[in-house]
This record gives C-alpha cells, structure tokens and sequence, in this order.
C-alpha cells in the first residue's frame, strides 16, 4: 500500500474546513460553561468512529432507509443554516433540555452533531469518489487528534481570545458556516431536482 502525502492532505483540509472546530470553541466554551465538563478524549473518540463507520456503511445505511446522499445534504445544510445563524445573531433556536446529565454534552451535541454532523458525513461520502479509503481514514484520524487537543485546551484559548475575541470568531465562523450551508444546499439541491 502505497500513501499519497498529497490526497491524504488535501482530505484533511477539507475535513478540518467542514468540521471547523476552531470556529466552535465557543459553542464548546459555552457546552462546557452549563454542563460543567465535556470529555475531550470520548468526545474525539465518538465521533472518529462515527465518520469511519460512516465511511463504510454509510451509503448503505441511507439507501436502507430510502434517502439519497443528496438529500441527506440538503437536511444537513438545514442544520448547518440554522447553527450558524445562531452564532451570527446570538440567539437560541434550540430549545435545551432541563433534564440533561452533565456528561451527556460529550456525546450530543459535541460529537454528533457539531464534529460527527451532517457537513462532515456528507463530505465524506463525497470525497470517497475521489480518494482512497486508507488516505480518508488518515484524514479522520489527524483531525480527531486535533480535535482532541482543540477541546482539552478550549478554556486556554477561551483566556487567551477573552469574551470579545470569542465573540468576534463566533460571529465571522457562523457567516463562513452559513455561507457552507448554502453551498451544500445549492449544490444539492440541482441534483434533487
């Protein structure tokens, strides 16, 4: 088996574009401000073996239950929209549950949706045509450890930007957001229709 340094980076970026951890350490700030402790290494962890398994089985799994990958797009970029206009306006659309443990965050919504969501799974099976499966699993596995690192230095970061620089990055990640869910719906779409 022979890498290619090339495609095995060029899956990482686009992963790491897609994924945008950088641009959540707010909404992971604020998860880990409520819920009081987010499990850096589970985190990572979960939703690595989501986007491999997702690799394998996941045109599969959405033919078994009569979806297409196009518009399992589509949905994605709903709630990609959505997210980011959350950061953008500052307002709450999600309603949150009173109910939640306090390590339930690790899981929902850190590594399914916002690192496992729709844009990475979607970007997965897309650039599975492209690439080979080992340089795609590498992509995954380096940016699960940078994710790892991400989420166990976010109070580091959140002390380094300040509330401001914080609130600067969230509101320019969620038109960069914003403007990737179009593209996936604009993209999509076309083909659905």
């Amino acid at each position: 088996m022979e890498l290619n340094i090339k495609e095995i980076f060029t899956a990482f970026m686009v992963l790491f574009a897609v994924i945008d951890i950088i641009g959540n350490i707010p909404i992971i700030i604020d998860l880990r401000n409520r819920e009081g402790s987010i499990n850096s290494k589970k985190a990572s962890v979960i939703s690595g073996v989501i986007m491999m398994s997702f690799l394998f089985i996941g045109d599969e799994m959405l033919k078994l239950i009569g979806i297409d990958v196009n518009s399992f797009a589509v949905a994605g970029s709903f709630v990609l929209f959505f997210l980011a206009l959350e950061m953008v306006l500052g307002v709450k659309l999600f309603r949150e549950d009173d109910n939640i443990n306090k390590f339930s965050a690790t899981v929902f919504p850190v590594a399914f949706p916002l690192i496992a969501g729709p844009g990475s799974l979607t970007t997965i099976l897309s650039i599975k045509s492209e690439y080979t499966t080992e340089s795609i699993l590498i992509a995954i596995f380096l940016n699960m450890i940078l994710i790892y690192l991400v989420l166990k230095t976010s109070y580091k970061i959140d002390m380094f930007l300040g509330k401001n620089g914080i609130n600067i990055i969230r509101k320019i990640f969620g038109v960069i957001l914003l403007a990737i869910s179009v593209k996936l719906f604009m993209s999509n779409i076309q083909e659905l229709i």
